[in-house]
């Protein structure tokens, strides 16, 4: 006669949440902060860019 306890219910769900956190994070860290970061700093530039094109390049003024 097996006796499950409250701990060996468990398990099976213990593993599925650290299944489910893991392929989070992966999806996280491999797949949407890259994009975020290279969309962050490609809007810098083209916000640098852009003001560089309304103002002109940084420096001093004539010549």
């Amino acid at each position: 006669m097996a006796h499950n306890t409250p701990d060996e219910a468990l398990v099976p769900d213990l593993r599925r949440k650290r299944r489910n956190e893991l392929f989070a994070f992966l999806v996280l860290a491999f797949g949407i902060w890259p994009v975020v970061a290279v969309g962050v700093v490609g809007g810098y530039g083209f916000l640098v860019w852009m003001f560089q094109i309304i103002l002109g390049p940084p420096g001093p003024h004539g010549g």
